[in-house]
């Protein structure tokens, strides 16, 4: 029978472990490795530790010197090279391949208002999600939308990627692909650090509240400056739109119901929920009228 390592992190990497347990393929797992994340508020790390303990699955973290002796090695959520010479490496990626190779796929395809999202399963190459499609999932969207709704739609993609996988394990002890990617239609998907969560408020509204979004819970919230401190906001809708002869992105034009309405280089956001990042207290409602908001 052959074997399979898993390589999991974050909500995505516990629910194919969850699954996998549920549909009782643990017999073809011979470990699982276990990486952590802090630009996440919740890696999982723990969830699956802990699921990996209450089934008896042997399981270790990245720090450790491993090398795959598996078949085949699945990675979930990973970004880190594995050490498999003797194992082939199967990635399940958030996009549909080629576009948005790289790295925060999901992110980044919200930011840009894109209708389809999906899920590919390649085996890995020496260039990254460069390899043959094994399978590929689609699923359609609308907006507003959550990165965290987001990934629980995806997550469920996951899970039928997952299927077929061990499904031809079971039949024929080995996986196939059914294409490989045509890389004129290849796009990428560059990786994001602590300063692309600050907020551009000379975008328009219809762009920040979709940067909201694609950022938030698990993700660690878009950032703004006010008064010398870091602003983690966390929900925001779109305030109807009027007339500013002299438009001042970030200054606060006006407080809705307690909170207050930002100008934007194009339309008007309202700030419902934001707290300090330092003592994770609420800014609502602000004592002060004259605030300008910032990205330093």
């Amino acid at each position: 029978m052959a074997k399979i390592t898993l390589y999991l992190m974050t909500l995505k990497g516990y629910k194919v472990l969850r699954h996998i347990i549920d549909n009782d393929y643990l017999q073809q797992v011979e470990m699982v490795v276990i990486g952590t994340d802090k630009q996440v508020q919740n890696d999982y790390s723990r969830e699956i530790v802990d699921l990996c303990d209450k089934y008896k699955v042997p399981w270790f973290h990245r720090s450790k010197s491993l090398k795959s002796r598996s078949q085949y090695s699945l990675a979930v959520s990973w970004r880190w090279l594995i050490d498999a010479t003797d194992s082939k490496i199967i990635v399940i990626h958030d996009s549909l391949l080629p576009k948005y190779r790289g790295f925060a796929p999901l992110v980044n395809q919200l930011i840009n208002k894109e209708t389809n999202v999906g899920v590919t399963a390649i085996f890995g190459e020496s260039e990254y999600d460069t390899g043959d499609i094994i399978y590929q999932l689609k699923k359609r969207i609308g907006y507003p939308i959550t990165i965290e709704t987001a990934i629980e739609k995806i997550s469920g993609l996951y899970t039928q990627v997952v299927d077929i996988i061990f499904d031809q394990l079971n039949k024929d002890g080995e996986i196939r692909t059914i294409r490989a990617q045509n890389n004129s239609e290849a796009s990428y998907s560059v990786w994001r650090n602590n300063d692309d969560y600050y907020i551009d408020w000379s975008r328009s509204s219809d762009f920040i509240k979709r940067f909201v979004d694609s950022i938030g819970y698990p993700y660690l919230q878009a950032a703004t400056m006010m008064n010398g401190r870091i602003i983690r906001i966390s929900e925001v809708s779109i305030y109807n739109n009027l007339v500013i002869e002299n438009r001042d992105p970030g200054k606060i034009l006006l407080f809705h119901k307690k909170n207050p309405v930002v100008i934007c280089g194009e339309g008007l956001i309202e700030i419902k929920k934001a707290h300090y990042e330092d003592n994770l207290k609420s800014i609502l409602p602000l004592s002060k009228f004259r605030i300008k908001f910032s990205r330093y």
